[in-house]
This record gives structure tokens, C-alpha cells and sequence, in this order.
């Protein structure tokens, strides 16, 4: 991953160099990608007024957030969100870019799970020698979870190798599962809350079992936005954090029934249904703050998997709050 991230680097620092003139206007609209039936808070921030003047451009879907926050490093978009060990990844392998605020994470209502059929004879960490783990996407929060569990369970580096990670698209992971392509399944939202009231699934482990309650992915800018566009920059993290605390305050109902409207107004032939299953924000902090340890965390499981050198990133190198409403000084 890491490699695959460096080539990224002198495309990045070109994108970087050029730019606008300094002193030019800064821009009001924001480039971005969304995601199929589901709305993002940037979103729900434009549709309740906080985002004006600044206006936001879907560009088309995102694959994954390791894409998306490339696709912004790149300056194909002008912000992308993924999961925390994939920004250190980026920022490691030399990307001018700034995580300015959280936007999802997991608890009791809203985590990510993995699933093994109920006849099966996996029941601990040790049990998924040589078996195959399907995921939405590898280098991110599926294959960190499940490393960790991994490595709590008491594997040894050589063991974890043997567990075989298989990237599945989300839509066909329960069925891959059922079907015994695979052996575990990580499902996260309303894939795992339908394949559980389909039955037949036990849950091996959840992420909040290992870590409780924690955010776990942001939305990053370049280096080069921030600096060219500070207002700009400020608006959108205002916004977003105004659009996330609005979730934390508001009834289930609510929040369904304004994302279902956004989804309607949009017109991009999807199913609402979708967030019909929305059940919190799983963002663990009011209004998207960065706590230190949602980069530490990861930082210390890349070191220890040879990803990245001891001490060669620290959290303060990988994101700000300085723009975020709800903490006082920023960071």
C-alpha cells in the first residue's frame, strides 16, 4: 500500500506547485464524490443553509475512501474521506494533505461487524488460519480491525499472513458468504442489519469490541486548498460540523427523513431505502473534533506492521481543528 501510495507522490507535489496566483479569489464550489443511497454530511450541511455561500459539485461515487482521498491528493476533487490508517498511509508516503475534521466512526448502533455462518467452525482469532475474510476494500478500516483482533487473539506475524483478505464488493458479500466463497464477511450498516434479519450469521467480533466507542475516518484537503482557499476551508469545516452535531441532536426520524428528501432532490436514479436503516452519526465527538489518539492508534499498528518507521509520523503531522467550531484554539 504504502508503494502503491509513494508513485502517487511526484503527481502530487506537481498538482501542488501549480495551482492558482497567489492572492486570486477563492473558489465557491467544492468538487466532490458521493456515495450510491447514502448522504454525506457535506451534503446534509448544503441542504440545511450551513455551507453558503460555497456550493458543493458531485463529480460521481467514490469506490473507497483510500480512492477518495487520492482522488483529492491528486486535485481530481477538492476534499475525499477515508479511514484514519489510510490518511497516515498517504501522509507517510509524502502527500500534502490535512485531515480538518471526523466524519465517521462506530458505537453500539453504528459499527462494523464480522460475520461467519452459523454452522461454522470459526469461533476465535486462531480459527481464521487459512481462511478467507471478505472486505469492501484492503489497506483500510476492515483489514486494520481484523489485524487487530489478529494480533490480540495471540497470532504471530507469520499466522496473520496465512489469514487470506479478499476485497468484495459490499452488495455481494453476505451472499459470497452464504454461499461459502468466503468465510467471514465484515459488514458494516444496512447490509448488516438486513443480512442478520435474513439469520443464519453469528457475529465473530465487532470493531467497538476491541476499541469502543471511536471515530474513525476524515475528511482531508490538500496542503495547497487550505493554504489558497483559508475561508473556504474554514465554511466547509464549520459546515460539516454543524451538519454532523445536527444529527447528534435530532431524532432518528428526523435525520432519516431529511436525508430521504436530499436523496429525492438530487435525482440520481438511487434507492432510498437506504438510510431508511440510519441509526447515529458513529462519530465519536461533538461536532467531528480529532482527538489525538484517532491517528495514534493507527500510527502505533502501522509501526508495529513494519508499514511505517517509529516515529517517522506523529498526529499533529496528519490533521488540524483549526477550523472546527466546536474546539476552542483548534490544534
Amino acid at each position: 500500500m504504502i508503494k502503491r501510495l509513494a508513485s502517487l507522490v511526484p503527481l502530487l507535489l506537481a498538482v501542488t506547485a501549480c495551482g492558482t496566483a497567489q492572492g486570486a479569489a477563492e473558489t465557491q464550489e467544492l468538487r466532490y464524490q458521493g456515495s450510491v443511497g447514502t448522504v454525506t454530511f457535506p451534503e446534509l450541511a448544503e441542504e440545511l443553509g450551513y455551507l453558503k455561500p460555497v456550493k458543493l459539485k458531485w463529480i460521481g461515487n467514490t469506490t473507497s475512501g483510500p480512492q477518495d482521498i487520492q482522488t483529492a491528493a491528486t486535485g481530481q476533487s477538492d476534499f475525499g474521506g477515508a479511514f484514519n490508517g489510510a490518511v497516515v498511509k498517504l501522509v507517510a508516503a509524502k502527500a500534502p494533505i490535512k485531515a480538518v475534521i471526523s466524519y465517521y466512526g462506530s458505537d453500539q448502533n453504528s459499527y462494523q461487524g464480522y460475520f461467519t455462518l452459523q454452522d461454522s467452525p470459526i469461533h476465535s482469532a486462531r480459527d481464521l488460519i487459512g481462511k478467507k475474510v471478505g472486505m469492501n476494500t484492503l489497506g483500510a478500516h476492515a483489514e486494520a480491525v481484523l489485524k487487530e483482533y489478529l494480533k490480540r487473539g495471540g497470532l504471530t506475524p507469520a499466522e496473520i499472513k496465512q489469514v487470506e483478505l479478499v476485497a468484495v464488493p459490499p452488495v455481494s458479500a453476505e451472499q459470497s458468504l452464504r454461499q461459502k466463497q468466503i468465510d467471514v464477511a465484515a459488514l458494516g450498516g444496512i447490509l448488516r442489519d438486513k443480512a442478520l434479519e435474513r439469520g443464519g450469521l453469528t457475529t465473530l467480533f465487532k470493531d467497538v469490541d476491541l476499541f469502543g466507542d471511536f471515530s474513525a475516518g476524515t475528511y482531508v484537503l490538500t496542503d495547497r486548498f487550505i493554504k489558497q482557499n483559508p475561508n473556504t476551508t474554514r465554511k466547509f469545516v464549520e459546515a460539516t460540523a454543524k451538519a454532523i452535531q445536527w444529527t447528534q441532536t435530532h431524532t432518528r426520524e428526523e435525520v432519516v427523513a431529511e436525508f430521504k428528501k436530499i436523496i429525492a432532490k438530487r435525482a440520481r436514479n438511487e434507492d432510498s431505502t437506504t438510510v431508511g436503516f440510519w441509526k447515529s452519526s458513529g462519530v465519536a465527538t461533538k461536532g467531528g473534533v480529532i482527538e489525538p489518539q484517532e491517528f495514534q492508534r493507527w500510527i502505533s499498528w502501522l509501526e508495529g506492521a513494519g508499514e511505517i518507521k517509529p516515529g517517522q509520523i506523529k498526529p499533529q503531522d496528519v490533521y488540524t481543528n483549526a477550523y472546527n467550531p466546536f474546539v476552542s484554539g483548534g490544534s
